[in-house]
């Protein structure tokens, strides 16, 4: 067992899916080429110590102390990681953690849980201590949910942990059970255009949360264990919810079959007919779940009217990127769309960039740790 190490994981967009995730629905990520790297090594002391090179200062607690709260910012995520590991009863002791980011922040490509993957992938791995990718993600996650205070689901870790080059992560997050389904876009002719609109966040903590419940209690009304146990038709929902309660069960039900119809489209080699449907999950999530805010709205229509087969916002919403599905040759005439249009409504100047399908969390080729 050596006792240095470096590691990185993804980030990752979500093609579609996403906010079916914590009602136990379908999704349908793939990891970045941006990484979170850690720099580990193991400390004998039982003391963690936390630096980032995008932050000053640097944490230092004993990991006997570590419990919610006790600390605070990016730090939390690792920290956060350690703890669930020892209260899960494995034997994580004190160690140096350099990170190194290059995973956009608040863009809603899931820095957050990059750094929680590397940290799960890292201090396992030095500590001698096996666990499975599935295993990793839900400590990953439970650091996010109950350390951090986030209720995220499920799918951000396992897309960093699970995902593979040039394919999608087709996942089940009742069941954890994934497929692996090619998403090559190069050979069709055909680029993942982002545009990261700089829309800064708007209240997304709350928000989510507030949509969190808001799914609990339709579910709970209906009498399903979560939404995509509903099969009783979209029809009459007013009769038996509030209508916003309706229109939340509708965008879940709709969008648990975009994934599928997604996903059989892509099996089938047929990318091109995915576009539509990204753009009606985009229409879903601006009328039904309400999570899009002007700048995601705006970017959407200028991609689509540019000529992107289809175009959604992608992450948790009220804020972030946009995904776009484009023709090679049409990349430049959809980013200049996008960059007149945010100028034109007096929106900040948004970054766009062209993105690969990339493989999951790894240990990256072993370096002195400083």
């Amino acid at each position: 067992m050596t006792r240095d190490g470096v590691f990185e994981a993804p980030g990752r967009i979500n093609l579609i899916g996403e906010h079916t995730d914590y009602n136990d629905g379908f999704v349908l990520p793939i990891a970045l080429p941006h990484v979170v790297r850690i720099t580990a090594a193991r400390r004998d002391d039982g003391v963690l110590r936390l630096s980032s090179r995008q932050a000053s200062g640097v944490t230092e607690i004993r990991v006997v102390d570590l419990v919610p709260g006790a600390v605070t910012g990016w730090a939390a995520y690792v920290a956060g990681v350690v703890w669930a590991l020892r209260e899960e009863g494995h034997p994580i002791g004190g160690f140096g953690l350099l990170v190194d980011g290059q995973v956009p922040l608040g863009a809603g490509l899931s820095s957050s849980a990059a750094l929680e993957s590397a940290t799960a992938l890292a201090v396992t791995e030095l500590s001698g201590v096996s666990l499975d990718r599935r295993s990793l993600a839900r400590i990953a996650q439970r650091a996010e949910n109950e350390f951090v205070g986030m209720p995220c689901g499920i799918m951000d870790q396992s897309a960093s942990l699970l995902a593979r080059e040039r394919h999608a992560l087709l996942l089940d997050t009742r069941s954890m059970e994934t497929e692996h389904i090619p998403f090559d876009l190069a050979p069709a002719g055909l680029t993942l255009l982002v545009v990261d609109t700089k829309a800064p966040h708007r209240l997304v903590d709350g928000e989510y949360a507030a949509r969190r419940r808001d799914c609990h209690r339709a579910a709970e009304l209906l009498g399903v264990p979560a939404l995509r146990d509903w099969d009783g038709g979209l029809d009459g929902l007013g009769q038996d919810l509030p209508e916003r309660l309706g229109r939340r069960v509708r965008h879940v039900v709709t969008e648990n079959a975009r994934v599928a119809r997604v996903a059989d489209l892509l099996r089938a080699g047929r990318i091109r007919e995915i576009g539509p449907l990204l753009t009606e999950s985009h229409v879903s999530l601006r009328d039904d779940y309400e999570v899009t805010v002007p700048e995601l709205d705006v970017a959407v229509e200028a991609l689509v009217a540019a000529g992107a087969l289809g175009a959604r916002m992608t992450g948790g919403g009220f804020g972030g990127c946009v995904i776009a599905l484009v023709e090679e040759m049409a990349v430049q005439e959809c980013t200049t769309a996008v960059l007149e249009a945010f100028a034109g409504r007096g929106f900040a100047r948004p970054d766009c960039w062209t993105a690969v399908a990339a493989a999951g969390a790894r240990r990256a080729d072993h370096v002195p740790v400083v």
